[in-house]
């Protein structure tokens, strides 16, 4: 909202300069984010969604007012246009649509277009708009003046002199005063004359019944819309103006009759038209003004302060609210809310208000008294905060994506047959469903760097997913590139598939898991033989491997690189982690003994089988298995590897023996050729 500065001492006898006032108003909760000193100064205002009634300068005037305690100077208006409200025998007006129009005030005047004086077009230019006739500027004026947006028609070209609102028609078409040809549906309220629409109600005004040159009469519309309705309608048809702003926020629905008498004042002062016949005034439910109960107890039990008896209606009055001090046993207001302030909906509402006109820097900052003792936080956070400690320290960032995505991203992480579950009234497509995994805002995150030039991705991402079988939580690991960076005594290695089962490892290793196990899997968006679940004894922990290139190129990422993904059960994790008890071992007393063992073997055992084998097959001296070369090539069998084998022995209590460690070692080979058929090199 920009104001200038000029027009609100036209309003108020303001004596401080234009800083003071900024100043002042951004302690009562306005944000400033301009001053300018131009030939008229200008103060621009971010004002927030809930304050519609200080989109316009008598809003913001009343917040000076209430401020250094002057008068509210409320500009003139013409008494003719507001006569007690009629039928026109020039203007019919129907209201088909109460529930998105409550009230609609519609008067003629006759009108001599020209351009407007030097004074209107100078005040419009320092708010912002652009002059363009006498007709318009006043419309324009009023709305800058007192939040009211306002259309003139053409009344020549309104159809049988009549008025319609009403829903639209499947196909209708109106060009609006934009020149686009815009189609219609029956979630957009329409203006129309006998034939056809004329307007879109609190957005734009048609082509078609704009006002020209040649205008001599014009049917003046000001209204009341339901917020909820022009707010769809701005949103479904990609059109945002300066009424629809205002209307989608709130408007006062006393305000259209004032509306129409203040453009009347305009109009006579400078000579552009005058009033025909009476108001036509539609309002076929007025509401009754909102009373609310205000407990000193309460003022001061939000604020944390007491607050003198006598401020509450010094702060509240010159804001628009009516107070009456209560008879009754405890100490209290009545207040009614003035129809303008759309915000004020309860007694908090209204302690925010004496907050906000006493100080809220002059209340005490002091912290509430503890009747008991802190409760310890929740286990997920220290969950939470484990994983991110583990990930970063193996190099990935987190990342945080939205738990609504597209249902094309969805579908391939759901179980099949299942689809994901639906937004019932999504922003758009690309948050039509809930998430079933973390991968998909992980897979689109690595996409999006990819196209920026980063090519070497490690992202990490802790959350909600939401499955047929409800809410879980798990975390989410995604990673392309090289898995080192490059360095002058190599070349950079690639990312792959022992790279990601490594970084599980590390998770799973911060969390104390006893036994992790990895066994092929088989998910339809991993690419099989290059993916394994991982497990926990009996239990499911997650899955991990290479994702698949249909995917990977479906969300935009190069074909030929490959993006290497887990997903871990948070939950599951938590219920098999180790105890919070750490305990120490002492250094080894006694020396080990190293045996190397090379051996044939199929080439498609999992690792994980072999290491199975020699564990139970050794005696409790075996302190480490490493394997340290695997080939194959000439000299092996095919469908063969060739896989060398350091084994560790070490006894606790005494050294061991040769002989010792070489029994153990032949034990180890005789069981690897019974479970596998291995044979020792």
């Amino acid at each position: 909202m920009r104001l200038v500065y000029e027009w609100l001492r036209e309003l108020v006898p303001l004596t401080a300069d234009v800083e003071t006032v900024a100043t002042e108003l951004g302690l009562r909760g306005f944000e400033v984010a301009a001053v300018e000193q131009r030939p008229q100064p200008v103060i621009d205002f971010e004002i927030t969604a809930n304050r519609p009634d200080c989109l316009n300068h008598i809003g913001l005037a009343r917040e000076a007012s209430a401020i250094w305690g002057l008068p509210l100077r409320l500009p003139p208006v013409d008494a003719t246009a507001n006569r007690p409200a009629g039928d026109s025998d020039r203007l019919d007006v129907v209201v088909d649509a109460p529930d998105l129009c409550p009230r609609y005030c519609a008067q003629v005047f006759d009108v001599k277009i020209g351009p407007s004086p030097a004074w209107l077009q100078t005040r419009l230019e320092a708010a912002g708009v652009r002059p363009i006739s006498n007709v318009v500027d006043v419309t324009n004026y009023v709305m800058l003046e007192m939040g009211q947006p306002m259309h003139a028609f053409d009344l020549e070209r309104v159809a049988q002199r009549r008025l319609v609102i009403r829903r639209a028609t499947n196909g209708e078409r109106l060009r609006t005063l934009d020149g686009v040809d815009r189609r219609l549906d029956p979630g957009v309220l329409v203006i129309a004359d006998a034939d056809k629409p004329s307007a879109i109600g609190g957005v734009m005004g048609g082509g078609e019944s704009e006002i020209s040159a040649k205008t001599t009469r014009i049917a003046l519309e000001s209204a009341y819309f339901q917020p909820a309705s022009v707010r769809r309608t701005s949103k479904r048809l990609g059109l945002k103006t300066e009424a629809s702003a205002r209307f989608e926020r709130g408007g006062d629905i006393n305000a259209p009759p004032v509306g129409i008498a203040r453009a009347a004042a305009l109009f006579k002062q400078i000579d552009a038209g005058t009033p025909v016949g009476p108001l036509i005034d539609r309002y076929p439910a007025p509401p009754q003004p909102l009373r609310i109960a205000l407990r000193a107890s309460r003022v001061a039990r939000l604020l944390g302060q007491e607050i003198p008896s006598a401020d509450v209606p010094r702060f509240l009055e010159p804001l628009g609210f009516t107070v009456e001090v209560c008879k009754g046993t405890e100490p209290g207001w009545t207040i009614t809310v003035p129809s303008f302030r759309v915000d004020v909906l309860r007694e908090a509402d209204l302690i925010e208000e004496v907050g906000r006109h006493y100080g809220f820097d002059r209340l005490p900052t002091r912290f509430p008294v503890l009747t008991d003792a802190q409760p310890a936080p929740d286990p997920r956070i220290i969950r939470d905060r484990m994983a991110r400690h583990a990930l970063t320290s193996a190099g990935f960032s987190e990342s945080m994506t939205f738990a609504f995505i597209e249902r094309s991203a969805a579908l391939p992480f759901c179980q099949p047959g299942i689809e994901p579950t639906a937004i019932s009234n999504p922003l758009s497509e690309k948050f039509a469903v809930l998430r079933p995994s973390l991968l998909p805002g992980l897979i689109d995150s690595c996409a999006h760097n990819r196209r920026r030039g980063r090519k070497d991705v490690q992202l990490f991402e802790l959350g909600s997913r939401y499955t047929s079988e409800g809410e879980g939580r798990s975390i989410g690991l995604a990673w392309t590139g090289s898995a080192s960076g490059a360095h002058w005594s190599g070349a950079a290695r690639q990312v792959d598939f022992f790279d990601i089962k490594g970084a599980v490892e590390i998770l799973c290793a911060a969390f104390r898991v006893a036994a992790l196990d990895f066994a092929p899997a088989g998910a339809d968006y991993l690419v099989r033989g290059r993916t394994a679940d991982v497990r926990s004894g009996a239990t499911a922990l997650g899955v991990l491997g290479l994702l698949s290139p249909a995917i990977a190129s479906a969300r935009g990422f190069p074909v030929d690189e490959e993006i290497y993904v887990a997903e871990i059960d948070a939950e599951a994790l938590a219920r098999v982690a180790g105890g919070d008890d750490v305990r120490a071992e002492s250094l080894p007393r006694f020396p080990s003994i190293v045996r190397d063992v090379s051996i044939l073997i199929d080439d498609a055992l999992p690792a994980a089988a072999v290491r199975g084998t020699i564990r139970a097959a050794a005696p409790p001296t075996l302190a480490s298995i490493a394997e340290f070369d695997r080939y194959h090539g000439k000299g092996v069998p095919e469908g063969r590897v060739s896989l060398s084998l350091r084994l560790t022995f070490r006894d606790p209590e005494r050294t061991l023996t040769d002989d010792e460690a070489q029994e153990a070692t032949e034990r180890i080979v005789t069981a690897l050729n019974r479970a596998h058929g291995a044979e020792r090199r």
